[in-house]
């Protein structure tokens, strides 16, 4: 891989995880203020996940069969600029759901399809990849810096609660649809082929099933993020609401912890395992929400940092370590498609469930007009996330093969 090609794809991966960083974070802040209930919230934030669900089925009857990957990439991007503008105008709660459905139909796909041009590229993709995939990370770590530090800095207000995040994640859609063309050749690598939709959601994986530990691992798997997306979709509301400052900038602190775990997971693996790692992971979103709970703007701000601060451990002892035990334990010819089974069943069926359960339960603990019982709300999925944790721990069994050692 030349330094060229390294170069478009580390600006291709930025630019991808720029647009989703510039308006996710702070949307339920945007649409609490805005007159939008909790359980709206969470149903606007299940978009994305059902893009998960469908974005294995649009990737390969479209970039697998008939066009290169880079051009279904481009015209999605421009079609998601086009459709984040929209819904940045849009107050109708219903609305506002079927058109971020629809772009999610469009973005999700291009996280896959993002993978695909990128490995095509590459001699060594256990090497290379991660040093690509990090530019993703530092994206949204900068558009979060730029919308929570930057902005208010430069105009003296926040924007967290506005439409122009939405507004900010159009214009780099655009600017990113355009870029896509200019992108490394990836030719459709399926040709003339039909694969059923059982095989594009990953559902050949479901025989592996037959193994305890590892229908304990997907099951577990999917349970856990059920309470996960209490922050995904919650935590800047709660942040704002506390009264923190530059709630957006100072949640890339999470992001910035995920640089630092990811590299060192090659080093935990080899001396915890994946069980001890995955137990760490779940551990860490009990930790984190009872942090939340207990945690102020005042003397005690420093467990809402520490909580913020987690998400590394959070999501690469979790995700990431979930990723590799998959591959190592699926079978060669469905490696692929158990990663996409893993990322339907966590991203998209347990985020759905979560993301309506979550919008319900913050809705249930509304005390007055944008004054929420924030306590309760983040004890019950600190408990959620336990009882995981204890199933897991009592039924799981890795492989030997995959056990850590001192």
């Amino acid at each position: 891989m030349t330094l060229t090609i390294r170069s478009k794809l580390s600006v291709m991966m930025f630019l991808q995880f720029f647009i989703w960083g510039s308006w996710n974070v702070t949307m339920g802040t945007y649409l609490l203020n805005i007159g939008f209930d909790g359980i709206s919230v969470g149903a606007s934030y299940s978009t994305m996940n059902w893009g998960a669900i469908f974005a294995p089925v649009i990737v390969g009857m479209l970039a697998d069969r008939f066009f290169p990957a880079q051009k279904v990439m481009a015209i999605l991007h421009l079609l998601g600029a086009m459709l984040l503008w929209t819904i940045s105008n849009i107050t109708d709660p219903g609305v506002f759901f079927w058109t971020l459905l629809a772009y999610a139909l469009c973005y999700m796909p291009t996280l896959a399809l993002a993978n695909s041009v990128s490995f095509n590229q590459m001699d060594d993709p256990g090497k290379q990849f991660p040093g690509i995939r990090v530019m993703g990370t530092l994206g949204w770590i900068v558009v979060g810096l730029i919308v929570g530090v930057m902005w208010p800095s430069v105009t003296g207000s926040s924007i967290e609660a506005t439409n122009i995040p939405l507004r900010f994640g159009a214009a780099s859609s655009l600017v990113m649809g355009l870029y896509c063309f200019f992108l490394p050749d990836t030719p459709p690598s399926s040709t003339g082929q039909k694969p059923s939709v059982a095989e594009l959601l990953g559902l050949e994986t479901v025989s592996l099933m037959k193994d305890r530990s590892f229908a304990v691992f997907i099951i577990g798997s999917l349970l856990i993020s059920i309470p996960l997306t209490f922050y995904y979709n919650f935590a800047n509301a709660f942040l704002n609401e506390t009264g923190m400052e530059n709630a957006a900038g100072k949640m890339t602190m999470g992001q910035m912890s995920e640089v630092l775990f990811l590299v060192l997971i090659p080093f935990f693996f080899v001396r915890l395992g994946v069980k001890k790692m995955l137990l760490v992971g779940m551990a860490a979103w009990v930790l984190r929400y009872v942090m939340f709970a207990f945690g102020d703007n005042d003397s005690l701000v420093f467990m809402l940092y520490t909580g913020i601060i987690l998400h590394g451990v959070c999501f690469d002892f979790f995700f990431v370590t979930g990723q590799i035990y998959v591959d190592k334990f699926s079978p060669a010819n469905i490696r692929s498609s158990a990663q996409g089974f893993i990322h339907v069943a966590t991203y998209g069926v347990g985020m759905v469930i979560g993301s309506w359960a979550s919008g319900a339960i913050v809705d249930s603990y509304l005390i007055a007009e944008n004054i929420h019982d924030w306590k309760t709300i983040w004890l019950i999925p600190a408990v959620m996330a336990f009882a995981v944790l204890i199933g897991f721990t009592l039924f799981f069994k890795e492989p030997e093969s995959m056990t850590g050692s001192e």
